[in-house]
């Protein structure tokens, strides 16, 4: 876990004994690749921080193709934050992509940690405020780049999904068929 503690320190100051009560209100979880961690429908009872692997978020549309919405690769954290925050059902799954070990914790037992650790209020205060402006950006891009910038755009800034996530999930991430991402790579290439 000593990922974990390395994440922490960039955002917060804490010594190892600190360190070591602030995990144990973390559980430990070992995945196998196309693992769900919840499904539509369900509660949504715990955020993940990926330690090693991948984890998406996605739903099915009307049409009944996946939208991939979200991936958390080493050090990122997912979950669905409407719902976590207010224990509702969720409309997403969140799913491992690879092999994947995760810390994992609920509302109620994130709550203790927050009251027993007040520094991890502002760790959790950073953590929400980047991924609310890498979300912002996120819909700025979708909004103005052409189909061809935003998977430029996507590969330049984020070279290793490129390599390591399969394309047809890249390609509903960009909210493209798979058929079109090969399209465009092609076209790249030449």
């Amino acid at each position: 876990m000593e990922s974990f503690k390395a994440h922490l320190d960039k955002f917060i100051s804490i010594n190892d004994e600190e360190f070591a009560s602030i995990l144990t209100f973390f559980r430990v979880v070992e995945v196998k690749k196309k693992h769900n961690f919840m499904v539509d429908g369900e509660i949504c009872k715990s955020m993940y921080f990926v330690v090693k692997g991948c984890l998406r978020k996605f739903f099915v549309n009307e049409k009944g193709t996946e939208q991939t919405t979200e991936f958390a690769i080493e050090n990122w954290w997912i979950t669905d934050t409407f719902a976590y925050e207010r224990q509702f059902k969720s409309d997403f799954c969140i799913q491992a992509v690879e092999k994947s070990i995760v810390l994992e914790i609920d509302l109620s037992t994130q709550e203790e940690l927050l009251r027993k650790h007040p520094v991890m209020e502002r760790y959790f205060r950073m953590i929400y405020q980047r991924a609310y402006a890498a979300s912002e950006r996120r819909i700025r891009y979708l909004y103005e780049m052409t189909r061809e910038e935003l998977y430029v755009h996507f590969s330049t800034l984020y070279p290793w999904f490129i390599q390591r996530i399969p394309q047809y999930l890249i390609a509903s991430f960009l909210g493209f068929t798979p058929e079109y991402l090969s399209e465009i790579r092609a076209k790249l290439r030449s």
